[in-house]
């Protein structure tokens, strides 16, 4: 029986994808990317899902792309093609991703974890963006992502340079948001994807759509995505249940239903 690329574990509205080549610090492979491209595709469709966790095995996160060798290999431009689907998918996944890196996370790996809205690392894991060394340019996302987190000077510092950053140098860069000791990472990232399914599943994604749409939009625009965001919240069972919770000083619970005057479904 042959062993998952790409095992899938729910837990109490987490789902859980791990890179899982770790004989190849979990290098994506075209199976890999496929794997990945249908499980994050399913996840955006299942409204169980409530966070996205993605992490790799043996003590690594990711260590690129393997790129096609052999002769009669399909064109590298199909793999891009593939690439692309993921990088979007992820992206725009509805619900809060979390990368959880230990060890290295180099080149598609790096900015695959930069690609989740929040990356937590341990003192043990590297990244780099290793591009330059192997002759060629910035893929899945990186020339988009690294300006818009730590400025267009450091993003051509580390995309020319191809330097290797610890985790101390990425988090002072803005490029992880926690480095939590290997032994407490687990329940570290358990406890962020527990707040994280406990808040307003609409309200969440609507807020990280806003986030990633607002880099690129004037103020006008922004302001008119908040409305029109804004709008659709106010239309789910999630605030007043918000306010509920709030005056009769209890915990709230989201459910992300639907909700108009004498009707109340799932959305």
């Amino acid at each position: 029986m042959s062993v998952s690329v790409l095992p899938i574990h729910d837990a109490d509205g987490v789902r859980t994808l791990t890179l899982n080549r770790p004989h190849r610090r979990n290098a994506l492979d075209a199976e890999l990317w496929e794997a990945l491209r249908t499980a994050l595709a399913a996840a955006g469709r299942d409204r169980s899902v409530r966070a996205l966790v993605l992490t790799g095995a043996g003590g690594a996160f990711c260590s690129g792309a393997e790129l096609p060798r052999e002769v009669g290999a399909a064109h590298p431009l199909y793999l891009m093609r593939t690439l692309t689907d993921v990088a979007l998918l992820l992206h725009e996944l509805p619900v809060p991703t979390v990368a959880k890196v230990t060890g290295p996370a180099v080149g598609a790996g790096w900015n695959l974890a930069l690609g989740c809205d929040l990356v937590v690392a341990t003192p043990e894991s590297t990244f780099s963006q290793i591009f330059a060394r192997r002759g060629l340019s910035l893929d899945l996302g990186g020339s988009w992502l690294l300006p818009r987190l730590v400025g267009l000077q450091q993003a051509k510092r580390l995309a020319l340079l191809a330097e290797t950053v610890d985790a101390a140098q990425a988090l002072a860069l803005g490029l992880v948001t926690w480095v939590v000791d290997a032994g407490e990472v687990d329940a570290f990232v358990d406890d962020v994807t527990a707040r994280l399914t406990a808040g307003p599943p609409v309200a969440l994604a609507q807020t990280k759509a806003l986030l990633n749409e607002g880099a690129d939009r004037s103020l006008r625009d922004a302001l008119a995505s908040e409305a029109r965001a804004q709008s659709v919240n106010f239309a789910s069972a999630d605030a007043p249940e918000a306010f509920a919770a709030f005056a009769h000083k209890r915990a709230p619970r989201f459910t992300g239903r639907w909700a108009v005057p004498g009707r109340t479904e799932d959305v």
